[in-house]
């Protein structure tokens, strides 16, 4: 069982003084377990980036770029990849001035409105990634059609539409079931503290 659950039964049943005392030990529980979390969000985004981008070292890139310019994506790379970044480093910063801000609060309510905040925070950083993975496999899969469109039949271009719209469903699935398990388990354990402190803000 929980440990916030076990001071809370035995809150209910003391005397208004030891109560009084008891709740600023369940508060400072709770901030301590949220500050945690919230740690863990912004050095788990921290790894996450550095990781994916390490993957550039892998990569023969001369090749790569002269698949865009055959594509004639050269410039929906290049500029994509600036927007990418300048988005995904907002992010990095918010989730740490989330846990900044955490660490110093005194006040339940001001505690539950950054565990409010960094959980959109988190939910808009999984949505911007999904989000854009989806636009750079619709874009490739235009370009490619476009280039080759002289090529391919009408059926041709018609099973490669639906089999990118099936990569994309399964890609995007595989992408939000990760985030499910990267941060879907400390949201969890963040929005439980945030039920914590709203009951012992309405018990006060």
């Amino acid at each position: 069982m929980d440990v916030l659950d076990n001071y809370k039964k035995a809150w209910k049943n003391q005397p208004e003084e030891t109560s009084k005392f008891s709740s600023i030990e369940i508060y400072k529980m709770a901030h301590s377990k949220s500050s945690s979390i919230v740690k863990w969000i912004f050095i788990i985004g921290v790894l996450e980036f550095v990781i994916l981008n390490s993957m550039y070292f892998f990569i023969d890139m001369d090749e790569a770029l002269k698949e865009y310019e055959k594509l004639g994506l050269e410039d929906f790379v290049f500029y994509s990849q600036i927007a990418a970044y300048v988005i995904l480093f907002y992010f990095l910063w918010m989730f740490y001035q989330n846990y900044i801000k955490i660490s110093t609060i005194d006040s339940t309510k001001m505690l539950m409105k950054k565990i409010i905040k960094t959980r959109k925070t988190v939910r808009n950083y999984v949505l911007f990634n999904l989000s854009y993975m989806a636009l750079v496999m619709l874009v490739f899969t235009i370009a490619t059609i476009n280039v080759n469109f002289d090529e391919f039949n009408t059926k041709q271009i018609l099973l490669i539409a639906v089999s990118t719209l099936i990569a994309t469903f399964l890609i995007l699935g595989v992408l939000w079931l990760f985030y499910q398990l990267l941060y879907g388990i400390l949201l969890r354990k963040l929005n439980r503290n945030y039920k914590e402190l709203a009951k012992l803000d309405n018990l006060n």
